[in-house]
């Protein structure tokens, strides 16, 4: 019987084979004295091919900012990739998918939390009376609301104040549990 060849971005045996390689070499290194030899071409390839092909998925498809989340993907997998054990898994497209994954939700938090800021400070400054244009007769300078008249602004700030809100609730009633479990 004979193996067709695979259809799929990353082979995954080919993978699996050339990170194991990889943490044969790295214990051998460690076993010497020697620094840790760098990860092989392909496998950041491999990395690379993941990060991308998992921003293609509808829900991170829209985003700006999908090359700052394929980097950071790319970036985690690289401090990551002592930690993959062949013993444990031979799945390493699945354990370096995950990673990828949660990089990209690091980077939209991130994200979301400086629009946030950039949103609050415009509102403040506008209710501060700091964004000013010139009326017509030179006289009257006009607050500049332009920024705000955009519909989701304001929805974005309620929505993001309600979400950080429930999530320190949250945290406190977990740690309220767990002082009265202990």
């Amino acid at each position: 019987m004979t193996l067709k060849p695979s259809t799929h971005y990353v082979d995954n045996v080919k993978f699996y084979n050339a990170l194991k390689d990889y943490r044969i070499a790295c214990t051998q290194a460690q076993a010497q004295g020697l620094p840790s030899p760098g990860v092989p071409e392909y496998v950041g390839e491999c990395f690379l091919a993941i990060a991308k092909h998992l921003s293609y998925k509808p829900n991170f498809m829209n985003y700006t900012f999908r090359d700052d989340m394929i980097s950071d993907g790319v970036e985690n997998c690289l401090v990551y990739v002592a930690n993959f054990d062949p013993a444990k898994s031979s799945n390493p497209f699945g354990y370096f998918t995950q990673i990828i994954y949660f990089a990209f939700v690091r980077r939209i938090q991130r994200e979301k939390k400086h629009t946030y800021i950039r949103c609050k400070m415009i509102e403040q400054t506008q209710i501060n009376g700091g964004a000013f244009t010139p009326s017509a007769n030179g006289k009257n300078p006009q607050a500049d609301n332009t920024y705000l008249n955009f519909d989701n602004v304001q929805d974005f700030i309620t929505r993001y104040d309600d979400m950080t809100r429930t999530r320190r609730e949250r945290r406190r009633a977990a740690k309220l549990q767990r002082e009265v479990t202990e």
